[in-house]
């Protein structure tokens, strides 16, 4: 049995699995992050183990547990890696509510902190891949963990998930991002997951203060459109994206009140990736410029 434990900014995360793929895995992916101290006290005990009986023999399952509570039906044992992702998302999801936590990608480039919402299909996770091999600092892939005190965002860096035809676009645009083996035939296609960048890694103690909330749509054929977004559809959009905005009632109210307030917002249309990064770069630009 391995323990393989890691920080993820203020979050650590221990893990224990008998499996050698999810040992590799976070081998590759986790090998810049810092161990918590023996002091430290550890957010996220979870375990990605096989099922036992029968299913060792037939159709071999995987089963993701956190705290000795197993939320999700067992998967097939190839998608081990990906099921600790997904098994570790949702531990954070609906663990850290001293955050108001946001379904988006954060970077950061210059001192400016970017959110980028998405949906299924919008091309966030290929547009935060493609930015951070530029130089960008990731925060994270995933969610954007917004504190409740401070209003700043704290990074919690992982690799970035990618899907389907997105893994052979980033491989493409850089030939130094690095990859973990492809995990094929899942429900959202074939999976592989990009490390992040060591400095990043190096620099996830370090929050961000928000400036620009991006809302991203990949439109083939498209024209390239970067049109102000109204602060009231921003508010009612995030709010839709955020995983415990109801949880935290009036609070989260009044934080997502406060971030809108203070970022610009906008809604972007692009065709390729090569538009998309010209766009969020030239806003950073404009800004220094005024």
């Amino acid at each position: 049995m391995c323990n393989f434990k890691f920080k993820s900014g203020e979050l650590s995360v221990s893990l224990q699995t008998s499996m050698s793929t999810v040992k590799q895995h976070c081998e590759l992916v986790y090998k810049h992050f810092p161990s918590p101290k023996e002091t430290d006290f550890v957010d996220f005990h979870v375990s990605v183990n096989p099922v036992k009986g029968y299913r060792r023999w037939l159709r071999p399952q995987v089963q993701f547990s956190f705290d000795g509570y197993e939320p999700f039906a067992p998967l097939p044992i190839e998608q081990a890696p990906a099921f600790f992702e997904w098994g570790l998302n949702w531990c954070i999801a609906n663990n850290t509510n001293q955050y108001l936590i946001i379904h988006a990608a954060i970077v950061e480039k210059n001192g400016y902190g970017v959110l980028l919402p998405g949906t299924p299909g919008s091309g966030k996770s290929t547009l935060c891949a493609a930015l951070v091999c530029q130089g960008w600092r990731l925060l994270s892939d995933e969610m954007a963990l917004l504190s409740i005190t401070d209003g700043l965002i704290y990074p919690a860096p992982r690799p970035i998930s990618l899907k389907n035809q997105s893994i052979q676009i980033i491989k493409q645009f850089s030939s130094e991002a690095v990859f973990g083996d492809i995990i094929p035939d899942t429900t959202k296609g074939n999976i592989a997951y990009m490390c992040a960048p060591k400095v990043s890694v190096i620099s996830q103690m370090i929050p961000v203060v928000p400036a620009f909330i991006v809302f991203p749509h990949y439109r083939a054929n498209s024209e390239t459109k970067l049109t102000p977004l109204a602060k009231s559809r921003a508010f009612m959009t995030l709010a839709e994206n955020a995983f415990n905005f109801n949880i935290l009632g009036s609070v989260g109210f009044e934080v997502m009140a406060d971030l809108i307030d203070k970022v610009e917002c906008y809604d972007f249309s692009y065709p390729d990736l090569i538009s998309a990064l010209n766009g969020i770069n030239d806003i950073v630009a404009k800004h220094e410029k005024e």
